[in-house]
């Protein structure tokens, strides 16, 4: 089964940057996704977006190349490859992998304009390492699937600033000579 989790960032380049920090974690095999979505809420209230695949343009492509070929067969090549790549594109468009678009629209409605958010839908994951991996990345975790006490580990994560190690003794200074000053 898997977890989807909704965590809002102020920025976008905030939301990306724990995005790409989560894909690093997958190419370790520390998590495994099902879709990892940035939904930015732009000044004007819009939210857009950012899949980790374009369908439309995925779906373009392969029917560019099925209608090439299939216009080859009867002489118009040309012909093929453009209604090819129009209904391939229709077709992209058409096709929601991972995470339900209208979903995350949804829930991004409740970012402040010019904020992003970042959904993630997890299979498996090694949760002490991942989350010891997002420790004080920052972010508000908005909607979860997790259990409860997972939920509470991971805001935790988010919000645990590591403290900057302090200096635990004054800087000296240099030390007098012994005995006094000689002549």
């Amino acid at each position: 089964m898997s977890d989807l989790v909704f965590i809002a960032f102020p920025s976008e380049q905030k939301a990306e940057e724990v995005r790409d920090r989560v894909l690093e974690m997958q190419k370790e095999y520390l998590i495994e996704l099902g879709d990892a979505v940035v939904a930015v809420r732009d000044a004007n209230g819009r939210v857009k977006l950012n899949q980790l695949v374009n369908t439309t343009a995925t779906g373009a492509v392969s029917g560019a190349f099925w209608g090439t070929l299939i216009g080859f067969i009867f002489l118009m090549p040309l012909v093929g490859t453009a209604i090819g790549a129009a209904s391939g594109a229709l077709g992209g468009k058409l096709t929601d992998v991972g995470i339900n678009d209208q979903f995350m629209k949804d829930a991004a409605e409740s970012l402040a304009p010019g904020n992003a958010g970042l959904f993630l839908l997890i299979r498996k994951m090694t949760t002490d390492k991942v989350l010891a991996d997002l420790r004080g990345v920052g972010g508000t975790v908005m909607r979860t699937s997790l259990t409860d006490e997972q939920e509470k580990a991971l805001r935790e994560a988010l919000a645990d600033h590591a403290a900057a190690p302090a200096e635990t003794t004054a800087p000296s200074e240099p030390a007098a000579p012994a005995g006094g000053a000689t002549s």
